[in-house]
This record gives C-alpha cells, structure tokens and sequence, in this order.
C-alpha cells in the first residue's frame, strides 16, 4: 500500500480501531520478543500533549512510522522534536494521549530500562563514549546490557555476540582500530562509535538525535553513508535541524511546529507545501 494513503487512512481514525494484544504488555523473559507490526506501523503516537509551566511542547501531535522506514523529523527550535523523543523514551510522561510500540506494547506504561529492552535505542546528540575504553571495549560494555567496568570484567561475550560486534566495526569502518582508545578518535568517529553502540543492541526502532551536529563535511558524510547503511530490520527515526541533509536522507519527512505535524510527506510534498516556507524557511 502506498505510504501517504496508509497514512491518511490511520490518521483519519483512532488507533482503537485496531486493538492491542492482549496479555502482558512486555514478557521480561524473552529479550528477544518483537513489536507487532502486523497492521504496518511500527510507532503510534495519537494525540500526544506535553505542557512545561504552561507552555506546551508537543500539542496534540499524531504520527505514525513505518517498520523499516528512515524518517527525518525537522523544523525549528521548539518545536518540540527532542520532547516527542523523550515520550518515546519514558523520559517525560505526556499530560494526554498515547504511544505504542507496535501494537502491543503502551510505551506509556513502561519504564525507561523496559523501553530500552523492548527494542528502542536512542543516540543523542552529543556522543557520550568511555573515552579511555578501547573501541571493541565500549561495543562489548553495550552489548552486554550493563556498562559498567566490573560487568566489563567479569562478563564473557558468547561467539554470536562477538560476531555482532565484528559486523558493527565494518558498518562504521572502525575494525582496523578496534583496539584503540576511543579518546583518540575524531568527534565525527566518535559520532559512529555511539550509533555502534546502540545498532550493536540489534534495536527495533533507533532514534537519532541530530547526529550530524558539529561535524565537518567530510565527517558528516560518512556518518550519512553509516546511517544509510543501518539494516532495514531496524527503523530510523532521526531529528535533523538542517533541511537540506533531510531532504537528501530520508524517504519520508515529518515537519513539526509549536509541538505538532504540519506537514508530512515525501521530499517533493514538503519543498512544494507552502506551510513549509512559511514556518520552517521564514518566507
């Protein structure tokens, strides 16, 4: 089915419409249980609104993202990306509304670690590796779940986990130091290093938090050619400032401003929509 027509029919209704699984929202004891994305959608957000001191951050915001899907969410400050990220999260618990994972799983009722073990890693926007950690040492810190130097000493990685690690090192290009010191690498490797950390976690949602920020043009595009290369098992959802790098990346792009969609679509429907120009270009 066509992304925009499958879009239009969802946000046209409730996600009621199709209801959740029944049973436990999240079983513990299967690390490796999935979302249902049996209807196509991978994330729900309906009617999410976020008040801080009276002003409201996200108002209202409905959006719906695609299994497999990489999609931009752009528009200026305040408009309320980094909040929707922290309700996707569990950072910040939303005044109303709702969000799912799939359709069994109320993120809303989940804390940040069960979110985390559900399958939904985030990248933010300034990388936070253990910079006197070797580069192979941080990836095992996070594919153990625990980082932690004794859960570093103490742990012993299974040959699929080491494999896993081996496969990440060629995606960011980084197998030929994987003995090095974090610290000595450059801040765009550092960027690498850091979505490494969360693909090596094999997540089923990964959001990225500008991660193109402060780098130089030879740095940011290999960081483009690393997130254009992350498995299709795994969706993307990135918050980009500069509309021209998610006009370049993503298949599908979401607007936002004063907490809300104005407009969504492919690159062609958001350069021709006037509201475009109007809020996000200042014309």
């Amino acid at each position: 089915m066509n992304t925009s027509k499958l879009v239009g029919r969802l946000s046209g209704r409730s996600r009621s419409e199709h209801p959740p699984l029944r049973g436990p929202v999240l079983d513990t004891s299967r690390p490796d249980s999935a979302p249902d994305e049996s209807h196509g959608i991978t994330l729900y957000l309906e009617g999410i609104t976020v008040s801080f001191d009276g002003f409201k951050a996200l108002n209202d915001l409905t959006l719906y993202i695609r299994p497999g899907e990489l999609r931009c969410i752009i528009g200026p400050n305040g408009a309320g990306k980094t909040t929707m990220m922290d309700v996707i999260t569990g950072k910040t618990r939303p005044d109303q509304g709702s969000a799912w994972f799939g359709q069994s799983m109320d993120l809303l009722s989940l804390t940040e670690p069960e979110i985390a073990s559900a399958g939904i890693g985030r990248k933010f926007q300034k990388p936070t590796v253990f910079e006197h950690h070797s580069v192979f040492e941080n990836l095992e810190l996070a594919i153990a779940g625990d980082r932690s130097v004794w859960r570093l000493l103490v742990a012993r990685l299974t040959p699929g986990q080491r494999q896993r690690i081996d496969e990440v090192l060629e995606i960011i290009q980084l197998a030929e130091r994987r003995h090095e010191r974090a610290g000595s690498l450059s801040h765009g490797q550092k960027q690498w290093l850091e979505v490494a950390m969360v693909l090596v976690q094999k997540p089923r949602l990964l959001l990225l938090d500008e991660p193109l920020a402060g780098l130089s043009r030879e740095e940011r595009g290999g960081v483009k050619q690393l997130i254009a290369g992350i498995p299709r098992e795994t969706t993307v959802v990135m918050i980009e400032h500069d509309m021209d790098t998610a006009l370049d990346m993503a298949e599908r792009i979401t607007v936002l401003h004063y907490g809300r969609v104005i407009v969504e679509g492919t690159r062609a429907e958001v350069v021709a929509d006037p509201k475009t120009r109007e809020v996000y270009l200042g014309d």
